[in-house]
C-alpha cells in the first residue's frame, strides 16, 4: 500500500470511530453553526493580499517531525500580521501531528478564512469542520470519485463552507466539478512524496480560466512564488518551509516581504 492509501484505511476507521463517541446532533451544539465563514475565494482574489494560505503542522510522512511544539496561537497570529491571506490547518492526528483543537484555537485568535486540511472521505468530517470553526474543507480527487466530489460540495455549500478542490495530475482534472470554490494543484505526488513546482506550471494550462487556482507544496522561494503568479495563480499554500523554522511566522513575514520586492521590481 502507499502511504496515501495507508492515510485514507486509517481514517475510515477513524471516522466511523467519531460517529460513535460525537455523534450528529452533538456536533450541531457548536456555537460556529451559527456564524458566517470567512470566503477563502474572495480572499485569494483581493488586490491587498499576498495570495499565501499559511500551514501550521507539526509532522507530514515525508518530512517526519518538522516542528514538534508549535504554538498555534502564537503562530497562527504571526501569520496573518506577516501578510498572509489565509490560514491552513492539519487536523490529522496520527500523520501529520494536529488537532482540532489546533484549529479551534486558530479560530479563536483570527478573523480570516481557515481551511481545514485533512483527509475528507465522509460527510460527518464536513459537518466536524463547520463545527470545529473552518471555512473551507479539502477535498483530495485522487481519493474520491467524481459522484462523490460533487455530493461532498453540495453538503459543504449547504453548511455555507467554500471547498478547496486538489488535483494532482491530468486524469483528474475531468473530476474538477464546476461548484468547487478553489482548484489547488498538488506538487507533491501522494504516491511516492516526490515534488515539483513545475508540475503546476505544466498542468495550470490545461485548466479552464475560470476557476481560481492556487500551488500547494514544495514552494521554497519567493522566486518560486512569483514564477507560479506569472504562470497564473492566485494564490499558493506553503506549510514545511515556515514551519521548519524556529519561528514561523518570522519566516513567513521575510518570505512576503521579499515576494512583495519581486512583485514590484
Amino acid at each position: 500500500m502507499t502511504t496515501l492509501e495507508h492515510i485514507i484505511a486509517h481514517k475510515k476507521q477513524e471516522v466511523d470511530l467519531k460517529k460513535t463517541l460525537y455523534p450528529v446532533k452533538l456536533l450541531e451544539t457548536s456555537v460556529y453553526f451559527n456564524t458566517d465563514a470567512v470566503s477563502l475565494k474572495k480572499y485569494l482574489l483581493r488586490s491587498d493580499k499576498s495570495g499565501i494560505i499559511a500551514e501550521y503542522k507539526k509532522q507530514s510522512p515525508s518530512a517526519g517531525v518538522i516542528n514538534q511544539y508549535a504554538d498555534i496561537e502564537k503562530i497562527s497570529i504571526g501569520y496573518m500580521q506577516a501578510g498572509a491571506c489565509a490560514l491552513s490547518v492539519l487536523t490529522d492526528k496520527k500523520y501529520f501531528g494536529g488537532s482540532n483543537e489546533d484549529l479551534t484555537q486558530a479560530r479563536k485568535f483570527n478573523y480570516c478564512p481557515i481551511l481545514r486540511k485533512d483527509f475528507v472521505i465522509d460527510k460527518y468530517q464536513i459537518l466536524e469542520a463547520k463545527s470545529i470553526g473552518a471555512d473551507a474543507v479539502l477535498l483530495i480527487a485522487s481519493v474520491l470519485s467524481h459522484d462523490e466530489i460533487e455530493k461532498l460540495i453540495q453538503f459543504a455549500h449547504e453548511l455555507k463552507l467554500e471547498v478547496l478542490l486538489e488535483i494532482h495530475d491530468e486524469a483528474e482534472i475531468e473530476k474538477i466539478h464546476h461548484n468547487a470554490d478553489v482548484i489547488g494543484i498538488n506538487n507533491r505526488n501522494l504516491k511516492n512524496m516526490t515534488t515539483d513546482i513545475q508540475h503546476s506550471i505544466s498542468l495550470i494550462k490545461k485548466i479552464p480560466d475560470e476557476f481560481v487556482i492556487i500551488s500547494e507544496s514544495g514552494i521554497a522561494r519567493p522566486e518560486d512564488a512569483l514564477k507560479l503568479r506569472e504562470a497564473g495563480f492566485h494564490g499558493f499554500l506553503i506549510g514545511t518551509e515556515f514551519m521548519m523554522h524556529a519561528r514561523p511566522h518570522e519566516a513567513c513575514r521575510d518570505f512576503i516581504h521579499t515576494y512583495n520586492q519581486l512583485l514590484q521590481s
